[in-house]
């Protein structure tokens, strides 16, 4: 049988409890986060080399703001979940050589960060996706989805190891606040 809809009686998961509780979590993580001074990192948009009449525009990293990195996910000072999507640091690209497609990628994004508004060697994530923390967009492939009244966390990709949102999310923010000693 099929979860019940959000906002179902009492046959199936509350789905809207479940969305504020997920919303308490995070807002709690922000405050804990903003309270020690946790260390960011920036938020952009890769935007590709593209050629407007007869100019070729380099690629480019836009910022979108500032998140907190809590291992599959990013999230904003406002609240906003992201899914961790690629990351580089703004550092000098060097030389282009000889070297495979993947690693001409790579520079090309670490030369966009270079180029951009961000500081020296400072980590800036890209491609990420915002989580719409709604019951029918949390389905079982994202990193975040619900399942039998429980809001999880997927570690990887095409992973069935799951564990619960909640223990998660703090112990991210706690490594994160608390880091390990001699890193």
């Amino acid at each position: 049988m099929p979860d019940a809809e959000p906002g179902a009686g009492s046959d199936g998961p509350d789905f809207d409890a479940l969305i504020e509780g997920i919303h308490a979590v995070m807002a709690r993580a922000v405050q804990q986060l903003r309270a020690a001074g946790a260390r960011d990192e920036a938020l952009a948009r890769f935007v590709p080399s593209r050629r407007i009449l007869f100019v070729e525009k380099r690629p480019a990293m836009h910022p979108l703001g500032r998140v907190w990195r809590l291992g599959v996910f990013l999230l904003g000072p406002d609240g906003t979940l992201y899914q961790t999507g690629s990351i580089t640091r703004a550092s000098d690209p060097k030389y282009r050589g000889f070297q495979s497609v993947s690693a001409e990628v790579r520079r090309e994004h670490r030369a966009a960060a270079f180029r951009g508004p961000f500081a020296r060697d400072e980590t800036v994530n890209f491609d990420a996706t915002v989580i719409r923390l709604e019951a029918g967009s949390l389905g079982a492939a994202g990193p975040l989805h619900l399942d039998g009244g429980r809001a999880l966390v997927r570690w990887s990709a095409g992973s069935d190891a799951t564990v619960e949102f909640e223990p998660y999310l703090t112990e991210r923010v706690n490594l994160l606040v608390r880091p390990p000693e001699g890193t």
